[in-house]
């Protein structure tokens, strides 16, 4: 069930603020679809796994593998600030932007899906098990 508080990503349980277009797992049912630009989803370990699993592509199908390189695709200057969000979530991942970064490792994704989730809402209201679920989500 979606959220009616908070941030809209945090509302929609889509904390990346991904867009409409692929058929996700654990999307809301069409019929009760109120966000007509961002995806929505049944719970939070949905959204991220959708996160993760996007993250997961830029690097395998896309070379993208450090922070710049991801945040450029993620939101892209003719929509956002792309600089100021590369340099907040190289800051809260502790690394920097340029450093080649391994998404396949959670220590890294957690941090980095972390500080997706701050800049796109302006806070992080999960728990590390939603993180932990949304990966199982993500590996099964």
């Amino acid at each position: 069930m979606t959220s009616t508080s908070g941030a809209r990503g945090i509302r929609n349980n889509n904390p990346g603020n991904i867009r409409w277009g692929d058929d996700w797992q654990g999307l809301v049912p069409k019929s009760e679809r109120t966000d007509k630009s961002f995806c929505q989803f049944t719970a939070p370990e949905y959204g991220i796994r959708a996160m993760i699993i996007i993250l997961r592509n830029y690097e395998k199908k896309h070379g993208l593998n450090t922070v710049r390189k991801i945040i450029n695709r993620w939101a892209p200057p003719v929509e956002n600030d792309t600089e100021a969000y590369i340099n907040s979530v190289a800051k809260q991942v502790g690394v920097d932007a340029d450093k080649v970064i391994d998404v396949t490792d959670s220590r890294v994704m957690i941090p980095l899906l972390e500080a997706i989730i701050t800049h796109e809402n302006g806070s992080q209201p999960y728990d590390f098990a939603t993180f932990v679920k949304a990966i199982d989500l993500a590996n099964g």
